[in-house]
């Protein structure tokens, strides 16, 4: 109980800490994760803006986090599927995305990425990006105009394929004076496929110039449902197949962190003010203390403790070792014989001397005292000559 009261101090304040920490690390709002052409970024090299204009006129845009999640929005009705950062998707992913029969928009492709889902492009090499005329015959571009396109140099197998906005092969890459498309598009097994050399017509920063919102529209127009996918890092932190998750994954890092350092001040603070290990060292007294006040002062802590079981096992012990010492008593003798052998000298009952000696704790104070004099009765009868 005594130390309680001493650490009950300290303990609170690292709980309260730690509650605080933790409620800080559950609260703190965390910044939404966007790249790229991100329809959920407002910044000037989001897509905001163009899923804003697509939305005002009554299209549908779901945005998708992950191949498995754009897969499953795609297969639920006609949509295109939009695809601004094909260079994070694995081999695996790409794979998944080219089973799904649905119209496809693709921006700045990898090698991979065209093999896997345009396999009638191929890339000729990189583009600098520019304003630049259609000059194709697909209506969409020709209403539009010129935009900014350029970023990759595409070829086309395809016959029945659009080859728009012209661009040369960036300096050193190829002859200065052949253009090859930087947008692409075409139809196959019902679906149209749409490969843009560079994604930044579809910016927030450019979406205003020339004619690049006017195409974006034009190239998404033919589908009411928009997939739009943004692949995003890794998790770090795997959730089980059965979908449920562990507490531990619920708790923000930032938690463990404060409870390590906590701990670290609470394992550094009990080294500094526990006792060192060692011998006992005798020190002189600075005063001589009687043994009377010795015994009152125990009293004293007994009864403010009201440990009166204590205090009667003392009283006990001790005129028992002194009774033991006169009558040749072994150590450990049983109570009964013990008993039967002192009211044999006293003439008392063995009943009455095995309670004064082996009762229970006196249950106040005034049976305590009555105890003591008992005890103080019979060690008189036996030490008396």
């Amino acid at each position: 109980m005594t130390a309680w009261r001493r650490w009950r101090g300290p303990a609170a304040l690292v709980i309260l800490v730690l509650l605080g920490g933790l409620a800080v690390a559950l609260l703190q709002m965390r910044p939404q994760v966007t790249g790229a052409l991100d329809p959920n970024d407002t910044g000037p090299a989001g897509a905001h803006a163009l899923v804003a204009l697509l939305t005002s006129r009554g299209q549908t845009v779901l945005r998708a986090g992950s191949v498995p999640a754009a897969a499953a929005q795609a297969r639920s009705g006609r949509a295109t599927l939009v695809v601004t950062s094909p260079g994070l998707l694995s081999t695996g992913e790409l794979a998944a995305l080219a089973r799904l029969h649905t119209s496809l928009l693709l921006v700045a492709p990898t090698r991979a990425a065209l093999a896997a889902l345009a396999p009638a492009v191929t890339l000729a090499g990189p583009a600098p990006v520019r304003t630049a005329p259609p000059r194709c015959g697909l209506p969409g571009a020709q209403l539009a105009g010129a935009a900014d396109m350029g970023g990759l140099a595409l070829r086309t197998t395809a016959p029945s394929a659009w080859r728009c906005y012209p661009a040369p092969l960036a300096p050193g890459k190829g002859t200065p004076s052949r253009l090859f498309p930087s947008l692409v598009h075409y139809g196959t097994s019902g679906r149209l496929i749409s490969v843009l050399g560079s994604g930044s017509a579809l910016s927030n920063q450019n979406l205003g110039s020339d004619g690049n919102a006017a195409l974006a529209m034009n190239l998404l127009g033919a589908s009411t449902r928009i997939v739009w996918l943004v692949p995003g890092p890794a998790p770090l932190l795997a959730v089980p197949a059965h979908g449920g998750r562990s507490l531990g994954s619920l708790i923000p890092a930032p938690v463990y962190y404060v409870a390590i350092q906590l701990g670290i001040v609470v394992l550094l603070t009990a080294a500094w003010r526990m006792r060192r290990l060692g011998p006992l060292v005798t020190e002189p007294l600075p005063v001589t203390v009687r043994a009377c006040e010795t015994v009152e002062g125990h009293g004293r802590l007994y009864r403010s403790r009201r440990a009166r079981d204590r205090a009667s096992a003392a009283l006990r012990g001790a005129a028992l070792d002194r009774i033991a010492v006169r009558l040749g008593l072994p150590h450990g003798t049983p109570p009964q014989v013990a008993s039967q052998d002192l009211a044999g000298r006293t003439g008392r009952g063995a009943d009455e001397i095995e309670a004064i000696l082996f009762g229970p704790a006196p249950p106040d104070d005034a049976a305590l005292v009555r105890l003591a004099t008992d005890l103080d009765a019979l060690e008189g009868q036996v030490l008396t000559p």
